[in-house]
């Protein structure tokens, strides 16, 4: 009896040659792979653009993606079967702590893009929009730097100001900064937080980064569930090879860009990116749409039973939940009504997709960077004309459940200080976490009631789940 060996992906024999590295990725996972990676894999000048990324805290991606040269199988879930595709656009990948590489690509003058997937909690922001210099990390990057211009960042606003004083005392001139996370006006946010600690590191690093480093601003729509060993048996049935680390992701996808690029970029718009003047249009639509409908189900339809996405829009009164929310965010967006339709129709189709295993307790991370962002701006809105509606109400009072122990497990950039406003009765936790995060929203005793109310309601559907 013979055995057959199954080849580990690799460049030689299943991949394209190595492309220059021009473009810095910090955050290394799942998400990027699906949409940065992907775009830039299918612009026409993609072997002049490689990718170097980083990972975020764990260097697991990068220790299952060396030995394969950076390839990684994308696995596009259709509704009817799978489609297989090997990426080749990581050039390089390194663990987060290799400041030495980090530094030697920001040296460099062709390095021309850095992008980012760090999730809203990696900006390290306070409660009041501003640098969260009391962090420990980022106190730390400030102490580090302040005392060697080489010292290895903690944070990703400490390790772009240890770049970019390693780019400015290397004269490689200019840079694009593109981050990409699910966060509005990412571009500006990013660059106020580096900038207000590149003051507290260096004063006169500010004059070198006004003219030398431009911020971009993007929107990124396409739903990239975890990795399971189901799709790593896939890859070998159907492809026979061995990839450590395929990415699962769906079919649909949507990328939009505006800002200035002096060094620079992939032909993105020809492998379907959207070059706008303004992405905020694009940018609320999905946050309040897409992300806001999956946080509410993240800690509503947990509550009740459900594990995925496609489980809990099977089940009609989730659905309702979740239809109750559009109707809310639909009629505040800035694109038009017929666009509201279309896309709410498409969200249906995609979170229907029962090939998608998109689980709701990974969506549940960091509520406290999310429901700031995805939900209470409608809520706000809708107080501001006097009215309570349903939708966005009962998101809050989900999120307030689940900070109190109901449904999917906590996991929060704040987590000690969300959990333990969320003490006593829902009411008092209610009053506390808007005190915390948005204490423009208080009193409001209406508002209050009408919590506790659906936080009831959520209560009595345990058990009924359906789908």
């Amino acid at each position: 009896m013979t055995t057959t060996t199954v080849p580990r992906l690799s460049r030689e024999l299943h991949g394209r040659p190595v492309a220059p590295v021009r473009i810095v990725h910090l955050g290394l996972g799942n998400f990027t792979r699906a949409h940065q990676a992907w775009y830039t894999e299918h612009a026409p000048d993609a072997g002049e653009w490689g990718i170097a990324a980083f990972t975020g805290r764990r260097p697991d991606a990068a220790e299952a993606l060396a030995p394969q040269d950076g390839l990684y199988t994308l696995i596009t879930r259709q509704a009817d079967g799978d489609t297989f595709e090997v990426i080749s656009s990581l050039s390089a990948v390194h663990p987060a702590s290799d400041t030495e590489a980090f530094l030697g690509y920001l040296r460099s003058p062709q390095t021309a893009i850095i992008t980012s997937t760090v999730t809203e909690a990696g900006y390290m922001r306070g409660a009041d929009g501003h640098l969260a210099v009391g962090d420990p990390a980022v106190a730390g990057d400030i102490e580090a730097l302040r005392a060697d211009a080489e010292a290895a960042a903690r944070t990703t606003p400490g390790k772009l100001v240890g770049g970019f004083l390693a780019r400015r005392a290397a004269g490689a001139g200019a840079i694009t900064v593109l981050p990409c996370d699910n966060l509005p006006d990412n571009g500006p946010t990013f660059r106020a937080v580096v900038e207000e600690l590149a003051e507290r590191v260096d004063p006169t690093l500010l004059d070198w980064m006004r003219q030398n480093v431009s911020w971009a601003t993007s929107m990124v729509d396409r739903i990239t569930p975890a990795t399971t060993e189901g799709e790593r048996a896939a890859v070998a049935e159907s492809q026979g090879y061995d990839d450590a680390s395929p990415v699962p992701t769906e079919p649909f996808s949507e990328w939009v860009i505006a800002g200035d690029f002096p060094a620079g970029r992939p032909a993105w718009e020809k492998a379907g990116a959207g070059i706008v003047d303004d992405v905020y249009p694009f940018e609320q639509r999905k946050l309040w749409m897409l992300n806001g409908s999956h946080s509410l189900m993240a800690y509503a339809a947990t509550i009740v039973g459900h594990e995925t996405v496609a489980d809990a829009i099977a089940d009609p009164t989730v659905r309702g939940w979740v239809e109750d929310w559009w109707d809310v965010a639909g009629k505040h967006l800035q694109v038009d009504a017929e666009d509201v339709a279309r896309y709410r129709a498409a969200l249906l189709d995609r979170y229907n997709n029962p090939r998608v295993r998109h689980l709701l307790a990974q969506i549940a991370a960091d509520g406290s960077q999310k429901i700031p962002v995805r939900i209470l701006p409608a809520l706000r809105l809708e107080r501001a004309a006097g009215r309570l509606p349903d939708g966005p109400v009962r998101a809050l009072a989900a999120w307030v459940l689940h900070l109190q122990g109901h449904g999917a497990p906590v996991k929060d950039a704040r987590e000690s200080d969300v959990v333990a406003a969320a003490q006593g009765t829902v009411a008092e936790a209610t009053n506390a976490l808007l005190g915390l995060l948005a204490s423009d929203m208080v009193p409001d005793e209406d508002l209050v009631a009408a919590v506790v109310a659906k936080a009831e309601e959520i209560l009595a559907q345990v058990g009924t789940a359906k789908g």
